[in-house]
């Protein structure tokens, strides 16, 4: 499930957000309903546009093998922040990714 702490971190430093998830989308809706500073997408890739910033916070499958190359063309910055550990730091690095793991060393 999306990170509802996260977000409202995000957004009281002033990011904007544009969130994706695929199981709690209905739940993120009525939680921050039609606010400017957060945009609750209905598809991965549109989440990414114009992007500093990816940050996996779930490890739902359809977020295990996504299309790398359309990724990085998406995102302003192509920076992933994997809260899961769930995509290879080698692989993301040579795709021209920065890359962290949260909690890995």
């Amino acid at each position: 499930m999306f990170n509802r702490v996260l977000i409202e971190q995000l957004v009281g430093e002033g990011a904007r957000v544009r969130a994706y998830d695929p199981e709690a989308g209905h739940e993120a809706s009525r939680l921050f309903g039609s606010r400017d500073d957060v945009s609750l997408c209905t598809d991965p890739f549109a989440a990414l546009e114009g992007a500093d910033a990816l940050v996996i916070v779930t490890e739902w499958k359809a977020f295990w093998s996504p299309d790398f190359a359309r990724v990085k063309t998406l995102m302003r910055h192509p920076a992933v922040f994997d809260g899961r550990n769930i995509y290879n730091p080698q692989v993301l690095r040579e795709l021209g990714f920065h890359y962290e793991g949260i909690g890995r060393r």
